[in-house]
């Protein structure tokens, strides 16, 4: 059954797709990239939602959500993602899956709320340290197009706020976590591409419980360019 709909929290309303198998009793939620809407989950989401309840939402300001006067950090998505739920009545646990930006959010999501999730899917995720130790390694051309890119959704400080709130965080988690890294980067060199693939593979330290894969034939959108390990993913931590 497909719940859609538009839900008030506090400031502002967010678009929400709930699939629900009454069967089911775990929720996978997904959140999608920087300026991305949940539609680029759709794939992924089709597959999944034949054997578990997903939970699929546009962030405020994207999409068809409205906006929000929350300043746009990862703390403020993570506190409204929970009002949401909570408006819409899903029950714990969650499997939580995150792509780029995304995966911040769930981190934090994951740090907030221990109880309520079970597993955890990173979708080559934005480093923590990325301003720090990967952006300097890049073309100047490709630094500036990457600090013009924040324009949809928060600014740039907001952006560098929110690494810092997963930093801060420090995540020591013990549930199944599965960190995906996009082993065929646009405009990485070889050595940038290694570089990147160190930095994903670093982040299997936030769980004691943790994984690693390299989706070789992938650019940033895993999800378009081999769903089927997103799929995989969340059906291991199913069976976890």
């Amino acid at each position: 059954m497909i719940h859609q709909q538009m839900v008030q929290i506090q400031d502002c309303v967010l678009y929400a797709e709930y699939i629900q198998h009454h069967s089911k009793q775990v929720t996978i939620i997904m959140d999608a990239g920087y300026g991305d809407d949940s539609t680029t989950w759709r794939q992924v989401a089709n597959e999944v939602s034949s054997y578990a309840n997903v939970l699929l939402y546009d962030r405020a300001g994207l999409g068809k959500s409205g906006t929000s006067t929350n300043r746009r950090t990862s703390k403020e998505m993570v506190r409204e993602l929970h009002q949401l739920i909570k408006q819409l009545d899903i029950a714990s646990p969650f499997i939580l899956v995150g792509h780029s930006f995304g995966g911040i959010n769930m981190q934090l999501f994951a740090s907030e709320y221990p109880n309520e999730v079970t597993g955890l899917v990173l979708v080559d995720t934005t480093p923590s340290d990325y301003r720090e130790r990967f952006l300097p390694t890049m073309s100047q051309e490709f630094q500036n197009a990457y600090h013009k890119q924040f324009l949809r959704e928060g600014n740039y400080t907001d952006f560098i706020e929110s690494l810092h709130q997963v930093k801060r965080a420090n995540l020591n988690l013990s549930i199944p976590t599965i960190i995906i890294s996009a082993g065929k980067k646009d405009f990485y060199s070889t050595e940038n591409q290694r570089l990147w693939n160190v930095l994903q593979k670093e982040m299997t330290g936030i769980s004691s419980n943790a994984s690693f894969v390299i989706a070789e034939q992938s650019a940033h959108y895993i999800q378009r360019d081999e769903p089927y390990l997103i799929v995989e993913a969340i059906q291991e931590l199913l069976m976890k």
